[in-house]
């Protein structure tokens, strides 16, 4: 069930960033959640947020596939494909990435604690 449910996060949290969704998005990621983009930034929950709060990031396409997950008791690792279309203050910021998802099992359920980007093949376009 675990697996299942960590799954429906991803898939929910995907449709949420391309529908620029602050509530769904606050809801699937823990308080202390970081993010590590594809150029080595570290952004913290609030920052991660605010991109969408702002209209600095906008998303039109997000495909999180070949999703594998591994439970060990209240923390899990989810390792996918993120493929998307988007850009971030009007640049373009296309792009596929390995992507590893650290959840956190609260009395609410599975949370998204941290998410880390690594650029597949050739570097993204933005960062020629």
């Amino acid at each position: 069930m675990d697996a299942a449910d960590i799954a429906d996060l991803g898939k929910r949290w995907a449709a949420a960033e391309v529908a620029g969704d602050l509530g769904t998005l606050r809801a699937v990621v823990a308080d202390g959640f970081r993010l590590v983009g594809p150029l080595g930034f570290v952004l913290d929950r609030e920052q991660w947020l605010g991109r969408y709060q702002s209209g600095a990031l906008a998303t039109q396409r997000l495909d999180w596939r070949e999703v594998e997950v591994r439970v060990h008791g209240d923390t899990a690792i989810a390792i996918g494909v993120h493929d998307q279309e988007a850009t971030h203050q009007g640049n373009r910021v296309d792009g596929t990435f390995r992507a590893t998802h650290v959840l956190v099992r609260d009395e609410d359920g599975w949370r998204i604690a941290g998410m880390h980007l690594s650029p597949m093949g050739a570097p993204p376009v933005f960062a020629r």
